[in-house]
């Protein structure tokens, strides 16, 4: 069997809905048969697995009854070999009650549903209805996401809000040039999809997109990651790797949260930077490289640089041109878009009707800080489309994080306020008390956020994030 099934056209003239049976007992089949054409399906049969999966590979059925168990192999094997063609149809297994556990283990496989023999009419009919319309909602997320990757906007990942807009305006501008491109963000407004969308407008489209998360991988691993190394450079390296550089070659190479780089490997990447050469560990020769680099940070790089953690030089180079991502918070109008779409794609997920988000569900989000930005968005929605059981997620779905409540001023109630219940007092009371001791601790340090962070005996990165929750600005304390 060849790869690519899903391609196969539909002769012209073919029913829109066909369905294969494959069991060995000829009665269940007639079953089926009589079930199916009864709803204006095109209903095809096979005895065994191997017809079966011959008839799936010539005939493009959009869904398969398959027996789990069956004269010439178990169902769960032809399963396998069946979505290992990347055929698009949706798999159901006929069980007898006994084979329950083998069954469940077949939605583990890919399986849309199993449903118990004898087949009952109602049940099968629905589980097919509910699989097809699963497939078809995997299908147009998928159209969807192939329009985004093939296009060049932003807008349609982020939102349309001006300042989305303003930033797709600047990254067309500089996706085409050779500039190294910083882009500055809190953690999870989107920096690598923004990374993702210089190298897709540029001229490095078809060549490959590698990313490195400098703050995910452990410090002494992470110059091989980047340059690789040769066989026998070190203990344990029985075989030569390439790194992320040589790996990238041609392409764009995008180093999230840079500003984690020690200091020792900061003055390795801005020699291959200058240099346009990298040597992998333990190799002699140095070898020319092409790649445009993208990096990213939610640091304050300019605060590091003036404490010693982050070489100027190398912030200057990365810095050949800077994108700033707007947080969340400051562009609520994009709410409603991202979580609508994320509801959709949950809901085609986890195999449930699309849901739709009540209005004041809606504003209630609108209403959120987003200290997480649009990745917290995202984490919310698609809880409450599992813990939703109506086909509208009410404002109950949501459940805020903690210590992230509605901006005051869009009306929140202060500390015994009619109404306020004892978390909401307790909330508001710590909101109130962070609020006056990183003040102070700001006033003090004249706005320097790494002294502030010392004098509060917490890091750089929760201090930075309490300040954008509370709306506390680093520059209103400097002199």
């Amino acid at each position: 069997m060849h790869h690519g099934m899903s391609t196969l056209a539909r002769p012209a003239g073919a029913p829109e809905k066909r369905l294969l049976v494959v069991d060995d007992d000829a009665s269940c089949r007639r079953l089926i048969r009589a079930i199916f054409n009864a709803e204006g399906f095109e209903v095809l049969e096979a005895e065994d697995t191997r017809s079966g999966l011959e008839r799936a590979e010539k005939e493009a059925p959009d869904v398969v009854l398959l027996d789990l168990l069956m004269p010439d192999g178990d169902g769960l094997s032809a399963l396998e070999r069946l979505k290992a063609t990347g055929a698009d149809c949706a798999v159901l297994m006929l069980t007898a009650e006994h084979d329950v556990k083998a069954a469940v283990a077949a939605t583990r496989l890919g399986a849309y549903d199993y449903l118990t023999k004898p087949v009952d009419q109602e049940e099968v009919l629905s589980s097919v209805r509910h699989a097809l319309e699963a497939r078809n909602l995997r299908r147009e997320v998928q159209r969807l996401r192939q329009r985004l990757s093939d296009g060049p906007t932003l807008e349609a990942l982020m939102g349309a809000s001006s300042a989305v807009e303003r930033l797709a305006e600047r990254v067309a501008t500089v996706a085409p040039t050779r500039f190294t491109v910083l882009v500055l963000g809190e953690t999870g407004t989107g920096k690598e999809l923004v990374a993702q969308a210089l190298h897709r407008q540029s001229d490095r489209r078809e060549a490959p997109f590698i990313a490195l998360d400098c703050g995910a991988i452990p410090e002494p691993l992470l110059e091989s990651e980047l340059f690789g190394y040769e066989k026998g450079s070190f203990t344990g390296a029985d075989r030569k790797k390439q790194g992320r550089f040589q790996l990238a070659q041609g392409g764009t190479l995008f180093l999230d949260e840079v500003g984690n780089l020690p200091l020792g490997l900061q003055a390795k990447l801005l020699r291959v930077l200058e240099s346009q050469e990298v040597a992998p560990v333990g190799g002699a020769r140095a070898t020319p490289l092409d790649v445009r680099f993208v990096a990213a940070t939610n640091d304050d790089l300019e605060a590091r640089v003036q404490e010693g953690r982050f070489r100027a030089d190398l912030y200057f180079r990365l810095a050949q041109y800077t994108l700033r991502l707007t947080p969340l918070r400051d562009r609520p109008e994009d709410i409603p878009y991202l979580a609508t779409r994320f509801a959709t794609e949950a809901s085609v997920e986890l195999r449930r009707p699309v849901l739709e988000i009540a209005p004041d569900a809606l504003a209630w989000l609108q209403r959120r800080p987003w200290p997480g930005n649009v990745r917290e968005l995202r984490n919310s929605v698609r809880q409450a489309v599992l813990s939703s059981r109506e086909m509208v997620i009410r404002r109950d779905a949501f459940k805020a994080a903690p210590g992230t409540a509605d901006r005051p001023s869009r009306g929140t109630l202060p500390p015994g306020a009619p109404g306020a219940s004892l978390r909401d007092v307790a909330a508001a009371a710590v909101r109130e008390a962070e609020r006056a001791a990183i003040s102070g601790a700001l006033r003090d340090a004249r706005g320097n956020k790494s002294r502030a962070a010392r004098a509060l005996q917490t890091d750089y990165k929760t201090l930075h994030l309490k300040m954008k929750a509370l709306g506390i600005r680093a520059r209103d304390f400097s002199d």
